[in-house]
């Protein structure tokens, strides 16, 4: 039996109903077969691939966390096949309310053992899950985010214990920095934060030069822009000035040297 016989004949759409029927027809036929008959395996993926949807519905709880909702589905997923596998039709329960809190309990302990950015206290972990429940409804009921007051009253517990678990619940909002953030146009974590300016370092120093700079005798200055500025060698700065490569290269060092020692130039 495959799944495809869930889909309606008019709008080739899936029912709940149609899923719940060929859910308990599907574990009938499991419990009719023996363990090693290969029958089994093909029954078993039919009972995971039309319940997934379930999974999917358990998933969009998490949304708001930082992990991608296809690695969320997948974990749930392993909730949902440990819950065919230990199902009990003849207890009379149906199937989606015996699966969903394994599949729950699957995708919190995936985020509790794995995705946390640090070590949060057991108590915490366990009224992280009341006080996030208790945000979800007083969001509902006013329309907007709930105050740190309005959720304590709602839980009857101190307000330092719910400031608490807010700074425990970001432990799960870890991302990349070279995550996009849509907010911010597309630019990644990385890109907008701050650096060590290597050039700070010269900030001084450029303030020392261009004062002793102005203190040059104009032709002195001039070799110095040619040189150190337009990059000329002093071969081409004694044909820019009409001078001998050596007349420049003694110039080039005694003004070197005035620079270097701070001195006033001297004539």
């Amino acid at each position: 039996m495959k799944a495809a016989g869930l889909r309606d004949r008019q709008n080739g759409t899936r029912t709940p109903v149609d899923v719940r029927t060929l859910t308990r027809v599907l574990f009938e036929r499991l419990a009719e077969l023996p363990p090693e008959a290969p029958e089994r395996e093909r029954v078993r993926a039919a009972l995971i691939e039309i319940n997934i949807p379930l999974v999917r519905y358990a998933a969009t709880r998490f949304r708001s966390r930082s992990e991608p909702m296809e690695d969320i589905v997948q974990v749930g997923t392993i909730g949902l096949i440990n819950a065919i596998d230990r199902f009990d039709p003849s207890r009379g329960v149906q199937f989606p309310t015996y699966a969903l809190p394994t599949i729950l309990g699957e995708i919190k302990r995936y985020f509790r053992d794995n995705v946390r950015t640090m070590h949060v206290p057991r108590r915490l972990q366990e009224l992280w899950v009341q006080v996030s429940g208790a945000m979800e409804e007083l969001t509902v009921t006013h329309g907007r985010a709930p105050k740190v007051p309005e959720i304590a009253a709602c839980l009857r517990i101190p307000e330092e214990d719910v400031r608490a678990c807010l700074d425990a619940g970001r432990a799960y909002n870890a991302a990349s920095l070279e995550a996009a953030q849509e907010h911010e146009g597309g630019l990644a974590l990385l890109d907008r934060l701050g650096y060590e300016d290597s050039a700070l370092a010269d900030v001084e120093h450029r303030d020392m030069v261009r004062h002793l700079l102005v203190q040059l005798p104009e032709r002195e200055r001039r070799i110095i822009m040619l040189r150190f500025f337009a990059n000329l060698t002093q071969s081409q700065i004694s044909t820019e000035l009409g001078m001998s490569q050596m007349h420049v290269s003694r110039l080039l060092s005694r003004i070197l040297s005035r620079l270097r020692t701070g001195n006033s130039w001297e004539e």
